[in-house]
């Protein structure tokens, strides 16, 4: 089992920061793994909402679908695998700071079915790092808006 949780300060409202990181289609753009976002169901992201993910980690093509199991606006995003070789549960938690700081919590836990269960521990140090960085991107592209 691997359980990773990650964290950073963002200098935007809590809106702003929730919206643009909750929307599937912008992904691509903040995760460094994630190649592209594919909506399985109609918008809006919804619970039971699907989006078809294509990422590459440790040097493998992965494809799966995420399923939305639990949303609060602005407070939480909870996506589960409904498919594919690493079942994996995604947890966004926003917590405003004040009106313009919000922290962002991004929490992956899974069980690496599709990988030996050996470099278990290798999978969750390159994850931590993979997701600070996604969330260092995220924090640059809001606070930066061009």
């Amino acid at each position: 089992m691997v359980d990773v949780v990650t964290e950073i300060t963002i200098n935007c409202p809590i809106d702003q920061v929730s919206s643009y990181s909750s929307d599937p289609e912008n992904a691509p753009t903040w995760y460094v793994n994630i190649h592209s976002a594919e909506w399985k169901t109609s918008k809006p992201l919804i619970i039971g909402s699907k989006i078809a993910f294509k990422a590459k980690f440790l040097g493998r093509e992965l494809a799966y679908v995420y399923e939305i199991v639990e949303i609060i606006p602005e407070k939480k995003l909870v996506m589960k695998t409904a498919n594919g070789p690493f079942p994996m549960e995604t947890i966004y938690i926003w917590s405003s700071l004040d009106h313009n700081q919000t922290r962002m919590i991004l929490r992956n836990k899974g069980n690496p079915t599709g990988f030996s269960k050996i470099i278990t521990p290798l999978i969750a140090k390159m994850m931590k790092k993979a997701n600070m960085k996604d969330l260092q991107k995220l924090k640059y592209i809001l606070e930066n808006p061009s």
